[in-house]
């Protein structure tokens, strides 16, 4: 009572609490995290029509150094490295793309239906358990090399199967926790159906961890779809591709490095920059103000 009548009559005001504020993101942020994949996947896709010479034709000597007619050398038959770096990205690009969504959409179903029915969820944890063990090489080998014709259709196939079993276990997890809450046990106690609670009830709170999961398969299809290309699984010469590129350049990396750093420079990038944005894009769950008193 004496400390408050003494502030009091000083005329100072009784303190309030504090408030701790944490920062929150800045708007611009994410924005700024997008950029650098948007760009190197637009480049990508319109590159072969901002090639400066035919990506199969020699333009200078065999390994020539960059001069005014090809900015980066020359590769082993003397064709633009430039012209072929920019036509050489489309197809990885889409292919990865591909890849990633069809894997992320089956592991979301398979997950999701395996949390909300436990028979069906073990009989897929048993699956994916025996494909884990199928190294990825082995497992790239046995597809392309048995489908008829080969080709990305092959690659894209493998990337699929090798891949679902990584995320239907991640997805199971994830929607586990889900599926045992209060809102989805009164939707299936209301006598909404299987497909209802999926795609209304489950995924939808699932949106940050599908978009990390779908970042997390596009790296992966990036590099299987490279490592078909530099075992040269996939495209053959004399196509523009980043993995073959660095697959026949090899030799003279000592006489023309750019054309083996180049493209090996992209692939990096790539899967950097587009998990970058996957994570960026993800719901983050806001802060709220802390009061210390």
């Amino acid at each position: 009572m004496v400390g408050a009548a003494r502030s009091t009559r000083s005329g100072s005001a009784p303190r309030s609490p504090r408030v701790l504020r944490i920062p929150t993101a800045v708007p611009w942020r994410p924005a700024l995290r997008l950029f650098p994949a948007l760009v190197l996947i637009v480049l990508a896709l319109i590159g072969p029509w901002l090639a400066p010479h035919a990506i199969d034709i020699p333009v200078t000597g065999p390994y020539a150094e960059p001069d005014s007619a090809a900015p980066l050398g020359g590769d082993l038959l003397g064709r633009d490295v430039l012209s072929r770096l920019l036509a050489g990205g489309r197809e990885l690009v889409v292919s990865a793309l591909i890849a990633a969504f069809v894997v992320t959409a089956l592991a979301a179903v398979l997950g999701a239906v395996g949390a909300l029915r436990p028979a069906v969820g073990r009989i897929v944890d048993r699956a994916a358990d025996l494909l884990i063990l199928l190294p990825a090489v082995l497992g790239l080998l046995l597809i392309a090399l048995s489908w008829p014709g080969g080709g990305r259709l092959a690659i894209i196939t493998a990337a699929v199967v090798l891949g679902v079993p990584y995320a239907v276990r991640l997805i199971a997890s994830a929607a586990a926790p889900v599926a045992a809450s209060g809102y989805v046990e009164a939707a299936a106690a209301g006598g909404e159906h299987l497909w209802h609670l999926v795609f209304r009830e489950l995924l939808p709170n699932l949106r940050a961890v599908l978009l990390a999961l779908f970042g997390l398969r596009f790296v992966a299809a990036v590099y299987l779809v490279s490592t078909a290309g530099f075992l040269q699984i996939g495209p053959q010469p004399p196509a523009a591709d980043w993995a073959l590129m660095i697959r026949e350049n090899g030799p003279g990396v000592m006489l023309n490095p750019w054309a083996v750093v180049a493209p090996s420079l992209l692939i990096g990038l790539l899967a950097m920059t587009v998990n970058l944005a996957a994570s960026a894009l993800a719901p983050q769950i806001g802060r709220k103000a802390v009061s210390l008193r």
